[in-house]
């Protein structure tokens, strides 16, 4: 029991070491609050997507803008690419896994549209091509990474670094982005009341 306990420990301490260095991605997470203002106010929407935990993240997100955060506030434009099952299940069998993305912002994504792809590794080629077709029609892409950025902190207009190798400590570094950009987004939408 006493290995349990000390495991619980260290991961603690973990995910302390991780939000001890969230400060210095106040300046990004603003300029992705800058251009989901900019989106919403043009009529676009915000797409989420990734692979794994990254991908159930981007559901929770996209449900956070559909439905609400904390305040009670209209509906705002958001969908995560990974809850179709019926199309990522038939693009994989149909073509390939590295396309899935790729495919439904080619069918979905518009030039005043705001696409954020979640990867731990920076390396995913489902994310990475989904966020080229993305600059190809002109909407602003974000990645929320880790580790060194792997490619995608190449493609992303704005990529977000969390500086870790630990895919969970990541995963829980952009939900904290995530969530504070809904708070910061009712905090905005009650202003405007």
């Amino acid at each position: 029991m006493e290995a349990i306990t000390n495991s619980y420990l260290a991961s603690l301490e973990r995910h302390r070491n991780v939000f001890a260095i969230m400060e210095q991605y106040q300046q990004q997470s603003l300029s992705l609050l800058n251009a989901c203002q900019d989106t919403l106010a043009k009529g676009g929407k915000v797409i989420w997507f990734g692979n794994g935990g990254s991908a159930a993240d981007s559901q929770h997100l996209a449900a956070e803008f559909v439905v609400r955060y904390k305040n009670e506030r209209g509906p705002l434009a958001s969908i995560a690419l990974t809850t179709d099952t019926s199309i990522l299940t038939a693009h994989s069998n149909d073509y390939h896994f590295d396309t899935v993305f790729e495919r439904q912002v080619l069918a979905l994504c518009k030039p005043e549209d705001l696409v954020i792809g979640l990867t731990t590794s920076g390396t995913s080629p489902n994310i990475n091509l989904a966020l080229e077709a993305a600059n190809n029609i002109g909407a602003y892409t974000v990645a929320l990474t880790g580790r060194d950025g792997g490619k995608v902190k190449d493609i992303a207009k704005l990529p977000i670094i969390i500086a870790n190798d630990e895919t969970a400590r990541i995963q829980e570094a952009h939900m904290f982005i995530g969530h504070w950009l809904c708070e910061a987004i009712d905090m905005l939408v009650a202003q405007k009341s």
